[in-house]
């Protein structure tokens, strides 16, 4: 019991201070970038890794919620699949960004949602069984949808085949969400204890995985951070802004409760981000990861920041990760 406990307080210490440890990775990327960039050949493993854990913190139960709340998880997945990308093709078209940039954030646009919108929905009381269950519709469905995606958007531009991309999504997502959740059923069946051991450490190792993804990318793209103009910044900025409002304002537009609204404003709003990085560099240019690492630390302070404001609007203040509250 003592190395759970010890477990989940290092699961707790870590995600409570994410957004630190985002930047402190960025830093040292910045300041020295021969120091990280050797794990970008590995960004599909630690993607892979991450993925794995998302399945881990899954139960059959989950996905029997699509069942119990068509409605609200059809409106969020939804939502998330038409908006983010059209917000993304509009930008890149408004802002006339380089073909290679233009993909990444493209890419971006079509990823899934990411297993930070979980923790967002959390700290911003939402209703996170939704968040959930909307987080493993979108992620399933992307080896479909975000191919789709990108050939719509751009098609004529890019010698990628829809084929290869899903392959390359099913090997880096799909698989290892389903093996995960595959090994939860059966260590609750068999090892309970060695199950909640693996719950409670898992968060640490996913955190620090992202860590490593958003270092090796901007240490790969080091060069392209400190010359980049203030027009790709606007646009991580603006498409992070649109998601998050969007979700928010189309979860009320349909009669979604408060919670749940707010849930579809971090399920749209906060995307898969490193699975974007690892498309970026397995079929295009390294520079293509730019804007989804902006987007990785960007997003990172944005979420938190909306789920405070969230939790003070409800007079209240944020949880940590075990439940307890922090001072306003």
């Amino acid at each position: 019991m003592n190395v759970l406990r010890l477990g989940e307080r290092i699961g707790e210490f870590t995600s409570t201070y994410f957004v630190v440890w985002i930047l402190l990775g960025s830093a040292v990327a910045l300041y020295s970038p021969a120091t990280v960039t050797p794990l970008g050949d590995h960004i599909a493993l630690f993607l892979g890794v991450i993925m794995l854990g998302m399945g881990l913190t899954l139960t059959p139960a989950d996905f029997r919620r699509i069942l119990d709340r068509p409605r609200d998880v059809l409106i969020g997945a939804l939502t998330q699949w038409v908006c983010m990308p059209v917000f993304a093709y509009l930008l890149v078209t408004l802002l006339d960004l380089p073909w290679e940039l233009g993909i990444g954030l493209l890419l971006l646009g079509a990823a899934p949602g990411g297993t930070a919108s979980n923790v967002m929905t959390y700290l911003g009381r939402g209703d996170v069984a939704l968040s959930v269950t909307i987080t493993s519709v979108t992620t399933l469905a992307a080896p479909l949808v975000m191919p789709a995606w990108i050939v719509v958007l751009a098609g004529e531009e890019i010698t990628v085949t829809f084929s290869a991309m899903a392959e390359e999504i099913l090997l880096i997502v799909l698989i290892p969400v389903v093996a995960g959740l595959a090994l939860r059923v059966l260590l609750d069946r068999y090892a309970p204890t060695v199950a909640k051991a693996g719950l409670s450490i898992f968060p640490a190792i996913s955190v620090l995985t992202i860590v490593l993804i958003v270092a090796a990318i901007v240490g790969l793209n080091v060069d392209e951070i400190y010359s980049a103009s203030a027009v790709v910044f606007l646009a991580v900025i603006v498409h992070n802004a649109l998601g998050l409002g969007a979700g928010y304002g189309v979860g009320h537009l349909t009669g979604m409760s408060e919670e749940r609204a707010r849930t579809c404003a971090f399920e749209v709003g906060l995307q898969n981000s490193g699975l974007a990085v690892a498309l970026a560099v397995a079929f295009f240019d390294p520079v293509t990861a730019l804007i989804p690492a902006l987007f990785s630390v960007w997003h990172n302070v944005t979420g938190p920041a909306l789920a405070t404001a969230f939790a003070r609007t409800d007079g209240t203040s944020v949880p940590t990760a075990d439940g307890a509250s922090t001072a306003d």
